[in-house]
C-alpha cells in the first residue's frame, strides 16, 4: 500500500513465486522499524551517562528520529511509486544501515542525534516500500486478510519484546550495540529482498511535492525544537516564541500550498467529514497519550525505582502485553457498539490508565504502577488497529493510499509532539518538586550547578552527584528520584486529561456524523 496515491490508475497486480517469503521479508522490515523505534527508550539513561547529556539532549535521541520519520512518510510513498517499491526498500535498508553505523560510532550526543535523523529518513523509505510490497503481492480475498493479520502480529510481537531486548543489549553489551546489531539484520533483509521481491511501480504517478514535504518537515522540527528546549529557555523567552512562530508560519504555508495543488499530499476536503476528523483525532490521542509511554516509562522505572536496563525492560511488559490483548477486547466490544464509540471507549481506557499510573507514580509500589500500565495498554491495543480501520473506512478506494499516509503521519507526529509537551511538563514539575523538597542551604547551592537536575532526569544521577560528599549525595539522589516521579505523575495527568478530552470530541463528532447521515437518508427518501 503506497502511502501516497491519488486519482491514478492502480498499479497492476504483481505475482510472486513465493508470496510467503515476500510477506516474511516485508513484515520483518516493518518489525525492524517498530523494534528500533521502541528499543532505544530503555537505553536513554545509559546514553546520557556516556555523553553526560542533558534531559533535552536525551529527548532529541527519540525526537530527531521521529521528526525525520514523520516528515518523510508522505514523499517517501510518492517516490516509491516512481522508482519502484523494491528499489526503494533496498535503498532504505542501505540508508538505515549506514545511519545505524553512525549511531553506534557516535562520539557525541549531537552526532548521535544527526545519525538518528538520517535513520528516520531510512525508516520512512522502508515502511512505505514494505507496505506497498504487501499490497501489491496480496491483492484481495482471504489471502490479503491473512497477510495483513500476519503483518499485524509481527508488529505486536516487535512492540512487546522491544523493551526487554533493549534492556538486555544495553546492560550486557552496551547501548551502542542496539544500533550496531541492525547492520547484519539489514544485510540479511537486503539479500533476501533482492532475490525474492518483484519490482512494482505506479504507471501514472502524479507530481512529487518537494516544497510541501519541506514545509511540513521544517514546521514540525521548529515546533518540537521549541517544546523540547522550552524548560531551559522558558516558554516566554524570545527563542521559544520565535520557534513557535516559525512553526505556525511554515504550517500555514503548507496548508495554503496543499489548497492550491491539483494533486495535494493531503486532501484537505477530507477534513470536512466529521467521521474522518474523529478518526484522525482518535489516532492522534492514542499516539500522544499511550504510545508515547514507550519513551517515558523506561526513564521513570530507571530513575524513580533505580532499576537496571533489563529490569526496566521487564517492568514494561505489563504495558506491552496488554497491548497484545487489547485488539481482542476491541473485537469483542466492536460487536456491541458502533466503531466511533469504540474509539471513544479506547481513549477513555487510556485516560483511566494514565490517571491510575499517575496516582501510583509517587509511591514505591510497582504493583500499582503496573496496574495502571495494564489499563493504558488495553486502551492502546483497542485503538492500535481500529484507528487505522476507521480512517480508511472514510475514504473511497482510490484515496486509501493518501489516507494511510495521513494516518501514519498523524501517529508519529503525535508521538514526537507529545514527547516535547509531556517532557516539558515532566521537567518543570520535577524541578519544582526538587526545589520544594531540598533545603537550599549555602552548601547545597554550592554543590549544585545549573545542569544538575537536567542530568538527573536524563538518568545520569551518578555523574551529577559524583563530586559531592557521601551524605549529601545520598540525600540529593533520593530527592531527585522522588522529584522525577512527581514530574512523571504530572505528565501522565496531562496525558489523561488530553485523552479524555479527545474521547469527548470524538464522541461528539460521531453523533454529528450520524445526524448528517440521517438527514441525507431522509433527503434521499423525499426525492424518491
Amino acid at each position: 500500500m503506497s502511502l501516497l496515491r491519488h486519482r491514478h490508475a492502480p498499479a497492476p497486480p504483481v505475482s510472486a513465486a513465493r508470496p510467503a517469503f515476500v510477506l516474511a521479508i516485508a513484515s520483518a522490515t516493518c518489525a525492524l522499524i517498530v523494534l528500533d523505534t521502541n528499543v532505544v527508550a530503555v537505553s536513554l539513561p545509559s546514553i546520557a551517562r556516556s555523553f553526560h547529556a542533558s534531559f533535552a539532549a536525551v529527548e532529541w535521541v527519540v525526537s530527531a528520529y521521529m521528526v525525520a520519520f514523520a516528515s518523510c512518510l508522505l514523499w517517501a510513498g510518492a517516490l516509491a511509486d516512481r522508482v519502484g517499491r523494491k528499489r526503494m526498500l533496498l535503498v532504505g535498508l542501505a540508508v538505515f544501515a549506514l545511519a545505524s553505523l553512525g549511531c553506534g560510532l557516535a562520539a557525541s550526543a549531537l552526532a548521535l542525534n544527526v545519525a538518528r535523523a538520517l535513520k528516520g529518513v531510512g525508516a520512512a523509505m522502508l515502511l512505505t516500500a514494505a507496505l506497498a510490497v504487501i499490497a501489491n503481492t496480496f491483492h484481495d480475498g482471504p489471502a490479503r486478510v491473512r497477510a495483513w493479520a500476519v503483518w499485524g502480529t509481527c508488529m505486536g510481537v516487535a512492540t512487546t519484546i522491544a523493551p526487554l531486548v533493549g534492556g538486555v543489549i544495553t546492560q550486557w553489551l552496551g547501548w551502542r550495540w542496539i544500533f550496531l546489531f541492525n547492520l547484519p539484520v539489514c544485510g540479511v533483509l537486503g539479500w533476501c529482498a533482492s532475490r525474492e521481491l518483484a519490482e512494482s511501480r505506479n504507471p501514472a504517478p502524479g507530481p512529487l511535492d518537494v516544497a510541501g514535504s519541506l514545509l511540513f518537515g521544517l514546521a514540525l522540527a521548529c515546533g518540537i525544537w521549541a517544546l523540547i528546549d522550552a524548560p531551559s529557555h522558558g516558554f516566554a523567552s524570545g527563542a521559544t516564541g520565535a520557534r513557535l512562530a516559525a512553526c505556525a508560519l511554515l504550517g500555514g504555508a503548507f496548508v495554503q500550498l496543499q489548497r492550491r495543488r491539483a494533486h495535494p499530499m493531503v486532501d484537505l476536503a477530507l477534513f470536512r467529514q466529521p467521521r474522518f476528523v474523529a478518526a484522525v483525532l482518535a489516532m492522534f490521542g492514542y499516539a500522544a497519550c499511550a504510545q508515547v509511554m514507550m519513551t517515558f516509562l523506561p526513564l521513570y522505572l530507571q530513575n524513580a525505582f533505580g532499576l537496571s536496563a533489563i529490569a526496566a525492560g521487564i517492568g514494561m511488559l505489563p504495558f506491552a502485553l496488554a497491548m497484545v490483548v487489547g485488539p481482542y477486547v476491541g473485537a469483542a466490544l466492536g460487536k456491541r457498539i458502533a466503531p466511533m464509540l469504540l474509539l471513544s471507549a479506547g481513549l477513555l481506557l487510556i485516560a483511566l490508565g494514565n490517571l491510575l499510573t499517575a496516582l501510583a507514580a509517587g509511591g514505591a509500589q510497582y504493583a500499582w504502577v503496573a496496574g495502571g500500565m495494564i489499563v493504558t495498554g488495553l486502551g492502546a491495543g483497542v485503538l492500535n488497529g481500529d484507528t487505522q480501520k476507521a480512517i480508511m473506512a472514510c475514504v473511497p478506494p482510490e484515496r486509501t493510499g493518501m489516507a494511510s499516509g495521513i494516518s501514519t503521519t498523524t501517529r508519529f507526529t503525535a508521538i514526537v509532539m507529545s514527547v516535547g509537551v509531556l517532557g516539558a511538563v515532566l521537567a518543570a514539575h520535577a524541578r519544582a518538586a526538587f526545589v520544594a523538597t531540598v533545603p537550599l542551604t549555602p552548601a547545597v547551592r554550592a554543590a549544585l550547578d545549573a545542569g544538575f537536575m537536567s542530568r538527573v532526569m536524563a538518568g545520569d544521577t551518578a555523574q551529577a552527584t559524583a563530586s559531592l560528599a557521601p551524605a549529601l549525595r545520598s540525600a540529593l539522589t533520593t530527592a531527585a528520584q522522588a522529584s522525577f516521579a512527581a514530574g512523571f505523575a504530572a505528565a501522565l495527568g496531562v496525558a489523561a486529561l488530553v485523552a479524555a478530552a479527545v474521547a469527548a470530541v470524538v464522541w461528539g463528532l460521531a453523533g454529528r456524523a450520524e445526524l448528517i447521515r440521517a438527514r441525507g437518508a431522509r433527503g434521499a427518501v423525499s426525492e424518491g
